[in-house]
């Protein structure tokens, strides 16, 4: 079985996080390991609180995991702060751990922030030529790029300046447009619109961290890149389509979509 491999944080509530990346890696068939880098305390309808762990506690996960079982393909979500972004860097370069893609987690769809402001630099200078693919929404790809990222014609200026900072290829995620749901791929040699028809559904908690983990799992598998992007698009389409409320708030996808034991 394939092996992927999960950087980031926890979601008390279960909708996002680690908890979100392991649901849809077992969704996928590949066997889902995890670096724990900060826990929270969330539920629908927020976050209440959070700690980071320390940099030296998320290098020894890593490496716990790594020295043991070929990672196939791995991903960052929740990263905390600028140390731990730089010990993830250089861990992930000296364990060989790639293909790696990059969700630059800064800000959960409740408004809560999860980065610290100081180390969205880092995110540039020490991540991002590490990535073959970094998957920023559009909040994000403003904050790395330090201008607003409004439609789908800046999208595509964003995806190629983005990828000149250093990743191979970038995937700007489009969700927060109104219409259909576009995202944006750029790895330099083309640059492809990626529409499927929007799922109205109020249930959108852990998105962003479902689309880059069932990416990472394609790439396990052996995907080529923009055949992964697609397949985890349709993946969480269907989720979209099948999400649930469990409490107050946001709801979630239903990442077990395809193998649920009674059809609900």
């Amino acid at each position: 079985m394939k092996v992927a491999l999960t950087i980031a944080g926890s979601d008390s509530g279960g909708g996002a996080g680690i908890q979100a990346d392991l649901r849809t890696f077992a969704a996928h068939g590949v066997h889902g390991t995890t670096a724990l880098t900060a826990i929270t305390a969330q539920n629908s309808m927020g976050v209440a609180a959070w700690v980071a762990l320390e940099p030296a506690m998320v290098v020894a996960q890593m490496e716990a995991v790594a020295t043991d079982m070929p990672v196939a393909a791995a991903k960052t979500g929740m990263l905390a702060n600028a140390a731990i972004i730089g010990a993830v860097a250089d861990a992930a370069a000296r364990l060989r751990i790639a293909p790696l893609v990059v969700d630059p987690v800064m800000i959960a769809k409740s408004g809560d922030r999860l980065l610290d402001a100081a180390a969205e630099r880092a995110y540039v200078d020490r991540l991002l030529p590490l990535a073959a693919l970094v998957t920023p929404n559009l909040h994000e790809a403003a904050a790395l790029l330090g201008r607003p990222v409004r439609d789908v014609a800046g999208m595509r200026d964003a995806a190629r300046e983005l990828r000149a900072l250093g990743a191979r290829a970038v995937l700007v995620k489009g969700g927060g447009l109104a219409g259909d749901a576009v995202d944006v791929f750029c790895d330099g040699a083309r640059i492809v619109d990626l529409t499927v028809p929007r799922v109205d559904t109020p249930n959108v908690h852990g998105t962003g961290c479902t689309l880059s983990a069932a990416i990472c799992a394609q790439l396990a598998l052996g995907s080529d890149l923009l055949d992964a992007v697609r397949a985890a698009k349709a993946y969480l389409t269907e989720a979209l389509r099948r999400s649930y409320a469990v409490g107050r708030g946001r709801g979630l996808p239903d990442h077990m979509h395809a193998v649920a034991l009674t059809p609900r």
